[in-house]
């Protein structure tokens, strides 16, 4: 690789954007708009109540989401994707079409793998 074509350090940084399990589940279904913080946690099926509040954060930290706390009784906090929010969107529907072909492939090779008890299969080369 060139020195010009080196990544900067910053750059780097945000290829590690979102490793959590729930990050891009989390943008899709902020999609259609803005929703509390309850309705994320309920159509966010599975997810634990601090796992969202550790993934909104983070979200928010990286500029993806942003939160709207309203002063009421109980307390109302909405979340929205922002401009690069949508654009990890795009990123995150890729995945989905990605699933959606090669799921079926990934579980066999899951299967495969843990039917071999985790031990990688030994091919033999004979030149």
């Amino acid at each position: 690789m060139s020195v010009a074509s080196k990544p900067k350090q910053h750059e780097n940084d945000v290829l590690m954007v979102r490793p959590g399990k729930w990050s891009l589940t989390v943008i899709t279904l902020l999609r259609s708009g803005t929703l509390r913080f309850s309705e994320l946690k309920r159509v966010a099926d599975g997810i634990s109540q601090k796992t969202l509040t550790v993934t909104l954060r983070e979200l928010e930290r990286d500029g993806f989401v942003t939160r709207t706390m309203f002063a009421t009784i109980p307390p109302r906090v909405d979340y929205e994707l922002t401009g690069l929010g949508q654009e990890l969107l795009k990123l995150a529907d890729g995945m989905l079409l990605f699933a959606a072909r090669n799921g079926k492939e990934v579980l066999a090779a899951r299967e495969r793998f843990d039917a071999s008890g985790g031990e990688p299969v030994i091919r033999l080369v004979h030149p």
